[in-house]
């Protein structure tokens, strides 16, 4: 059987099948009397997005919807969407979707109220002081996969579509406050989605259990995260109807999501940036940076992911890791490198500049320089 239960770390969570029909009520526990739905285009022609707007209407809140999210969501994105939020006069904000409807959801909350630009509220020292804080539009949250775990996040990653970089806005206020995990909502997720969310949600573990900073519940939230990943995401994989795989496995985002806040690393370091450039899948191309970086971070990490394979039932110590981790891509479908990406003659130099300005840098196990960015790099192309 699925779980099913109420709990409130790191804010409240409604989780377990068919809490979707518990949407009106999430919105007047936050105060939204007038909320807009914002998703992404596809999902907004689908029948679990019809069903949510019903519920909504049905309880007198209407069904009013903003679709024009991208896969790599941009400041065009967030503009327009405040935009359709002053004009509809609305309230607060359902954020429902994957990671790029969930991140551009929150930041339209968030963006709602401020009288300053995007720019000025990237997650750098304190910036996000800079914030109004009494008009930020309360925000729930409802992930249609499994893997981002935004919907437990303080923050948003957009693209800078000037630059072509991975922003980070960061405000502790865009924590939604209720989520609402129904693990039907996942249940027809194309394969490749159901592949990449899954192996995002991992690498969100795999990259805070080998972060150097101390915060010891997220070591051990990122350890058991790992181990429902290894457990559930091939069920999810191979039967898209396994309610209780699918579960497990939005129990695994929201853990990875929590767990990072101890860090993140090399991983998505590169991720972001060739995300941001060539519009890839971020999840997947996760998944493609994360052997190379597994051995790039070696030394640092050799004794501690021995540590996490006895956890996981996984022989060989890190080698044996290494090894699992290669065998999951495969059975998943992974592309094995950049190039099997569809990315051909990346800009080295600009992807190598980038990660080395994304925040996700400090918390490498492995000090990240130009030269050994580069070389790292290289082993992904």
């Amino acid at each position: 059987m699925p779980p099913f239960a109420n709990w409130s770390y790191p804010t409240a969570i409604r989780f377990g099948p068919g809490r979707i029909s518990e949407i009106a009520e999430a919105c007047i526990i936050s105060e939204i009397k007038k909320p807009l739905l914002i998703t992404d285009r596809g999902l907004a022609k689908l029948e679990i997005t019809a069903r949510t707007l019903n519920l909504l209407d049905a309880a007198g809140l209407g069904r009013a919807i903003f679709a024009e999210v991208d896969t790599n969501p941009d400041e065009k994105n967030a503009n327009a969407g405040v935009s359709a939020y002053k004009d509809g006069g609305h309230d607060g904000v359902i954020a429902f979707g994957g990671g790029s409807s969930l991140d551009l959801g929150k930041l339209v909350a968030f963006l709602s109220g401020q009288t300053r630009p995007l720019w000025d509220f990237e997650d750098i020292d304190d910036w996000w002081t800079r914030a109004a804080v009494d008009t930020i539009a309360p925000i729930v949250a409802v992930p249609t996969t499994a893997g981002t775990g935004s919907e437990v996040g303080r923050a948003s990653v957009i693209t800078n579509t000037e630059t072509l970089e991975k922003k980070i806005i960061f405000h502790p206020k865009i924590l939604p406050t209720v989520v609402i995990c129904d693990p039907e909502l996942t249940v027809k997720m194309p394969k490749f989605i159901t592949a990449g969310t899954g192996l995002d949600a991992f690498a969100h573990c795999v990259e805070a259990f080998c972060s150097p900073h101390y915060h010891p519940m997220s070591q051990g939230m990122a350890l058991e995260g790992m181990r429902l990943v290894k457990e559930y995401l091939p069920r999810a994989y191979t039967d898209g109807s396994d309610i209780e795989a699918r579960a497990q496995m939005m129990s695994a985002a929201v853990m990875g999501a929590t767990a990072f806040q101890k860090g993140l690393g090399a991983i998505h370091a590169l991720s972001h940036p060739i995300g941001a450039i060539y519009n890839t899948h971020h999840g997947t191309t996760n998944a493609v940076c994360m052997p190379a970086v597994l051995q790039f971070n070696k030394p640092a990490i050799k004794n501690l992911l021995k540590e996490a394979s006895n956890y996981l039932g996984i022989n060989g110590g890190f080698d044996g890791f290494c090894s699992y981790v290669d065998d999951l891509n495969a059975f998943l479908e992974v592309p094995r490198s950049l190039s099997e990406l569809g990315i051909k003659n990346p800009d080295i130099d600009r992807i190598v500049s980038s990660a080395l300005n994304d925040p996700s840098t400090a918390g490498n196990p492995i000090n990240m320089t130009i030269s050994n960015t580069r070389d790292l790099l290289l082993n992904i192309i």
